[in-house]
């Protein structure tokens, strides 16, 4: 399965309209924004747990980074509730879950030989003068919240790759207006240029390589 796999062109996608597809776990349904691969796949995917619901005990051999969207995201290690960011290296494990339902944003197998680094953040209180909180660096990526008021116009630089996600509020981005899980994906060299609705808007922000030169290989 292939989808919007050429990182050369821009993706701008309002991914709460597209459907729901059924996971092999009862309860858990996604919204593929991007894939390579059949059910151990490179992947970004918007993912509904329905209250109650559970995804089996699995290893993350190429690592899982994760935004909790609604609800509570649970596992053997904790409840996460909605603004929640973690990263899961590569070799952990993990039953997750969600007694009440949740939504979350996932990137499976997209991280770099030697990213090992478990990160957790529970939802972020206040912010900087620049309304951003940062979330991870490492030097290769750079994570961040991004809130912007009401009409406020943003321009953010693209060196290396850049993705988004709004998380609450509205953004225009040319024509396209987004809402919560519009996704945005620009390959190096296009800026991306927004101006934030009349609710103004909140975002994830990733500013890193689309894909790593040195991409964890998934097993054949």
């Amino acid at each position: 399965m292939r989808i919007n796999d050429d990182l050369t062109i821009p993706v701008i996608i309002q991914a709460s309209e597209l459907p729901w597809v059924a996971s092999p776990a009862a309860g858990v349904d996604r919204r593929m924004l991007f894939r390579i691969g059949e059910e151990v796949a490179r992947a970004t995917s918007i993912v509904r747990y329905a209250p109650s619901s559970a995804f089996p005990r699995h290893t993350h051999g190429g690592g899982e980074e994760i935004v909790v969207l609604e609800g509570v995201f649970q596992d053997e290690h904790g409840d996460y509730p909605a603004g929640s960011y973690f990263r899961n290296p590569p070799g952990t494990s993990h039953v997750p879950a969600s007694a009440e339902g949740c939504t979350i944003f996932v990137r499976l197998w997209q991280f770099r030989e030697g990213d090992d680094q478990q990160i957790v953040r529970r939802p972020a209180q206040g912010g900087s003068a620049s309304g951003a909180i940062e979330l991870f660096d490492d030097g290769y990526e750079n994570v961040r919240l991004k809130t912007l008021p009401a009409g406020a116009a943003i321009t953010i630089e693209n060196r290396r790759g850049l993705e988004g996600l709004v998380l609450d509020g509205d953004l225009t981005i040319g024509d396209r207006n987004l809402t919560a899980q519009g996704w945005i994906r620009l390959p190096p060299g296009d800026a991306l240029r927004a101006v934030a609705g009349p609710r103004g808007a909140k975002l994830w922000v990733k500013d890193a390589p689309l894909m790593h030169p040195d991409v964890l290989q998934i097993p054949s």
